[in-house]
């Protein structure tokens, strides 16, 4: 049936008190509809027409084969579109056999920070901070757990009934976590934690505001002389970014082992080695933990020890190496700021399931870390280093902290939060370390003029 038709059947079936209601709403309902016909017909028989032994990494000459055949189809077909819609829907059929269907162009969009998939029809994105509806939808669950399947397959990981959760990493390293029925009730659920095509880089916090050029000649300094660093924050404040950011100053000589769930760091020295967790198989075997990654890393004469993020019994290990000479260790922490890190690393501990007192904890945690950068995600969306804070050692039970850097707020302008990460005029007490590395900050770092 035409389209004319089509709108001349709808509107013939509208009520007497329906006549002066638009037409518009209709009008697309059916253009929608019909596209959506069009594409699954076309689809459908591209896809049985394609050679199957054909090589789809070679993706350019598998797109030239796949326009052949499309432009051919809707000749056969007697399909006539307009040129717009006709790049449209190759477009559409070329992301769902060589790409990530609907998701395509939402992962081409620089913009776009994070693609949250609440099943077929509800689908919503995080643009500069802020969250709102994307106009993408699926066919159905079922598209959406092809899509599922497309991410996680190439990793030899598997989503279904048994294992309803699974985190996973596109190719251009962006986290991906997928969780289905029956644990999911609105259907399969996609979270995709984006990055950058090109990695943010030491300049680009330092513009986005989130970092000082004394702050980062500070930590610069920190990483040169081997301190024992942990970045804490709470979920998307920006705490992966600033841990590549930070393990971009380690000396392109030293030896780095990288342990994560999923492989997101993107380092650029030559001599690393990254390793990654794996979830157990489908008999239940085959489990590799962080745990026992971090307790490998220490045969392996790593340099440098970088754990994407410590979260469970993992955190003795780490807290173990940081004390048995691998110094400049760098990893991250869920937490609401300093103090709370340190609880939160007390409390990780004592999931190891070690009968430890807690002054032992604590005099290990104070023996091996040396600085908590902290970072949040404020009300504007804008994530800033908010606290550059020194593990001084132990008074009494008490793990002592002092803060080097403290972020101030002067204002609200246009709803953006106005501040500025200021030196709090305190000299860290690890100062000779930085010195024994030959090291010697300018008193302006710490907010003071030069000695008289």
């Amino acid at each position: 049936m035409s389209l004319l038709k089509r709108i001349e059947a709808t509107s013939s079936n509208m009520g007497q008190e329906d006549v002066r209601k638009p037409v518009v709403p209709v009008v697309k309902d059916v253009v929608k509809e019909l596209t959506h016909d069009v594409k699954t017909r076309v689809q459908n028989k591209l896809i049985a027409e394609l050679d199957p032994k054909m090589d789809l990494s070679n993706t350019a000459m598998v797109r030239r084969s796949i326009e052949e055949l499309f432009n051919l189809i809707l000749e056969q077909e007697g399909i006539v579109l307009a040129r717009a819609d006709r790049i449209r829907l190759f477009e559409q059929i070329a992301a769902e056999i060589l790409g990530f269907g609907p998701l395509e162009p939402l992962l081409n969009d620089e913009s776009i920070t994070e693609i949250m998939v609440n099943g077929p029809n509800r689908v919503f994105v995080e643009q500069r901070g802020k969250i709102h509806k994307a106009d993408v939808v699926f066919q159905n669950d079922d598209h959406v757990m092809r899509i599922i399947d497309r991410i996680i397959s190439p990793l030899g990981r598997r989503c279904d009934e048994s294992q309803p959760m699974v985190d996973a990493r596109l190719p251009d390293g962006s986290r991906v976590n997928a969780i289905i029925p029956p644990v999911s009730l609105v259907g399969p659920v996609i979270t995709i934690r984006k990055f950058a095509k090109s990695p943010l880089t030491v300049d680009d916090l330092i513009k986005f505001g989130s970092l000082t050029p004394e702050l980062v000649e500070f930590v610069k300094a920190c990483v040169h002389a081997r301190l024992n660093i942990i970045i804490s924050g709470g979920t998307g404040s920006g705490k992966t970014t600033l841990l590549n950011v930070l393990s971009s100053f380690i000396p392109n000589d030293e030896r780095i082992v990288t342990i994560e769930d999923a492989a997101e760091l993107q380092l650029r020295q030559e001599h690393v080695v990254t390793l990654e967790s794996r979830p157990a198989n489908i008999e239940g075997k085959g489990q590799i933990t962080i745990r026992e990654l971090v307790i490998n890393a220490l045969r392996m004469r790593p340099d440098r020890i970088v754990v994407g993020e410590c979260r469970g019994r993992e955190a003795l290990d780490m807290l173990q190496a940081m004390n048995t000479g691998h110094d400049g260790s760098l990893t991250t922490a869920h937490s609401n700021g300093p103090r709370d890190t340190i609880a939160r690393l007390e409390t990780m501990v004592l999931m190891a399931g070690m009968d430890l007192p807690l002054r032992a904890i604590r005099e290990q945690i104070s023996s091996a870390l040396d600085l908590i950068v902290h970072q949040e995600r404020l009300r504007d969306g804008s994530r800033r280093v908010v606290n550059v804070t020194e593990v001084v050692g132990m008074e009494g039970d008490v793990v002592v902290l002092q803060d080097i850097f403290v972020f101030e707020q002067t204002g609200v302008e246009d709803g953006r939060i106005i501040g500025r990460i200021r030196p709090s005029g305190i000299r860290p007490k690890f100062t000779p370390k930085l010195e024994a590395a030959n090291i010697y900050l300018p008193p302006r770092i710490f907010g003071f003029e030069a000695y008289f």
